[in-house]
């Protein structure tokens, strides 16, 4: 990828800050296509695995789709559609909410389980190679993010 001026061919930037910015978004969007082109041959969008992994860490427990909404990493995503979508690959299942008439829980069914268990490894694999930082790097990258969001 080399760096952000090259990439976007722009010589300066105004500060320091603004070029971080500019190289988040940046580096954001060039993950995102990346991680979506290692989903597309199992059918899957990066939001729909994101989706599949908050229903796996409730270990059988269903939970609502507004529950998943909150825990999304893109808090754009629109998460009745994305599990609209996973119900109809058989890779999540929906019933009434025995709390709440108006609500909808969500469980991760076998199928969807099965798939995230193929595509891990991969996930593993696209994350060590597409980061170009040493594990200690990666962990002091981590903690500059935790606290750049304050």
């Amino acid at each position: 990828m080399g760096k952000i001026e090259e990439a976007i061919q722009q010589r300066e930037f105004k500060d320091p800050f603004n070029k971080l910015v500019v190289n988040l978004l940046y580096t954001h969007s060039y993950l995102v296509a990346a991680q979506a082109t290692l989903f597309k041959p199992n059918d899957i969008s990066p939001e729909q695995y994101n989706v599949l992994r908050i229903l796996r860490g409730q270990k059988g427990a269903p939970i609502t789709v507004s529950s998943i909404q909150e825990r999304m990493l893109n808090k754009m995503s629109n998460a009745s559609r994305l599990v609209e979508k996973l119900k109809n690959k058989g890779l999540v299942e929906r019933s009434e909410c025995s709390k709440d008439r108006r609500q909808v829980d969500i469980l991760i069914t076998e199928k969807g389980m099965e798939l995230l268990c193929l595509v891990e490894k991969s996930v593993e694999d696209f994350n060590q190679k597409i980061v170009h930082l040493t594990e200690d790097e990666a962990i002091q990258l981590n903690d500059l993010l935790d606290k750049l969001r304050g």
